[in-house]
C-alpha cells in the first residue's frame, strides 16, 4: 500500500486529490495522514469528502476515515464502473474539483460516462466550470477523450447550489502532447457575471479590465443572471491562442470594489501576456497528471509553483514518471517523460 503525507508541500487538498485520481487509475491502494496539514481547517471539509466519495462510487473501493475532518484514509478501489453518476458536494465547495479526481479513470475506461455534479460552480481557489469547458477539457481532448460540459445553474459562495453536467468518451489510452509555444494570439476579451446582484457591476468591471488589457469594446462582454441560489460576481479574461485557451478569474466579495475585482484578473492575464509561456501556473498542475498517464509530453508554463511541485511528487508515488523542470527568464518548461 502507498504511503502519503498530506502535509506534502504546501499541505493541500491535492495531494488527496491526485493520490484518489492516481489510485483508481493503477489499481493501487494508498494510505495518506496529516490530510491538508498545512490549511487554516484541516482534514476533509465538504468538497474534499464528496471528492472521495465520488472517488469510491467509481472505483467499487473500501475506504475507512472518511467523514468530514478526518485527518487520515484508506482508500482501496477494486475496479472502474463508467456509468451515469449524480454528486452532490452539499456546500458551495467546488464541484469542478470534485470531477477532476475521478474524471482520469472515466476517461480511459472502457464505456461512456456522464456526470452530474451540483455544488459550487465558480469558487475562490478553484477552477470555475468556464475554465473546465474552454479551458481544460479542450487540451486534454487533444490526447484522446472526448467531452460534452454544459453549465445547468450558476453556484457561488457561500449558497452554492450550482449545476453542471460532463459526458465522457473514453479513449482507453492517453497520447502524449506538446504545448510548448502559444503561437498565434487572439485579443483578450473580458467577461463579467453577476448573478442576483446589479448590472452596473459587471459594467464596471468589463470597462476597468478593458482599459487595463487594451480591448475594444468588441471583446467586453457582460451577463446578469437569476439563474442562482444566491448573490456572485465573477470576472473572466480570455486569452486564446493557437494552443490553448487561457481564463484568469477573480471573484466579486463584499467590502472588494468593481474596479479592483477587473484589477486582479487583468493582472493575471497581463504577466502571462507578458511571459513567452503557453499556459498559465493554474493549467500547470492540472497538466501533469494526464501527461503522466499518457507516459509522456511537454509544456511550457508562467512558472513551476510549489503547487506544480508537489503534485509531481504525488504522482512519482503511482506511476514510473520523471519531470524535468528548465526555468528561464520569461518560462519555464516541464517535460514528462517514463
Amino acid at each position: 500500500m502507498i504511503s502519503i503525507d498530506g502535509s506534502l508541500g504546501e499541505g493541500g487538498g491535492q495531494v488527496l486529490r491526485t493520490s484518489l485520481g492516481l489510485s483508481l487509475v493503477t489499481g493501487q491502494p494508498f494510505q495518506i495522514v496529516n490530510i491538508r496539514a498545512g490549511r487554516e481547517r484541516p482534514g476533509l471539509l465538504r468538497q474534499h469528502l464528496a471528492a472521495v466519495l465520488a472517488a469510491a462510487q467509481v472505483g467499487e473501493a473500501a475506504v475507512d476515515g472518511a467523514f468530514l475532518g478526518s485527518t487520515a484514509l484508506t482508500f482501496a478501489p477494486t475496479t472502474i464502473r463508467p456509468g451515469k453518476y449524480h454528486f452532490a458536494v452539499g456546500t458551495a465547495g467546488s464541484g469542478t474539483l470534485v470531477l477532476q479526481t475521478i474524471l482520469p479513470a472515466l476517461m480511459v475506461g472502457s464505456l461512456p460516462s456522464q456526470i452530474v455534479i451540483e455544488g459550487g460552480t465558480h469558487n475562490m481557489a478553484a477552477p470555475p466550470f468556464d475554465f473546465l469547458a474552454r479551458t481544460f477539457l479542450p487540451l486534454i481532448e487533444k490526447m484522446g477523450p472526448k467531452f460534452r460540459a454544459s453549465l445547468e445553474r450558476y453556484g457561488f459562495y457561500p449558497a452554492g447550489g450550482g449545476r453542471f453536467v460532463v459526458d465522457i468518451e473514453p479513449c482507453g489510452v492517453l497520447r502524449p502532447i506538446e504545448v510548448e509555444e502559444r503561437g498565434d494570439v487572439s485579443k483578450p476579451k473580458v467577461h463579467a457575471v453577476v448573478a442576483n446582484l446589479p448590472r452596473h457591476i459587471a459594467q464596471r468591471e468589463v470597462d476597468a479590465a478593458g482599459a487595463a488589457l487594451g480591448c475594444g469594446m468588441e471583446q467586453l462582454r457582460t451577463t446578469e443572471t437569476k439563474n442562482s441560489s444566491g448573490p456572485g460576481n465573477v470576472v473572466m479574461v480570455e486569452v486564446e491562442s493557437s494552443a490553448v485557451v487561457e481564463i484568469f478569474t477573480s471573484f466579486g466579495k463584499r467590502g472588494l470594489s468593481a474596479e479592483k475585482v477587473a484589477a486582479a484578473a487583468a493582472a493575471e492575464a497581463g504577466a502571462y501576456l507578458a511571459s513567452e509561456a503557453a499556459v498559465c501556473e493554474h493549467l500547470a498542475d492540472q497538466l501533469l497528471l494526464p501527461m503522466a498517464m499518457a507516459g509522456g509530453g511537454a509544456f511550457t508554463a508562467v512558472a513551476a509553483s510549489s503547487h506544480t511541485r508537489t503534485n509531481m511528487e504525488v504522482i512519482a508515488k503511482f506511476l514510473p514518471a520523471k519531470f524535468r523542470v528548465e526555468e528561464s527568464a520569461n518560462r519555464t518548461r516541464i517535460c514528462v517523460s517514463f
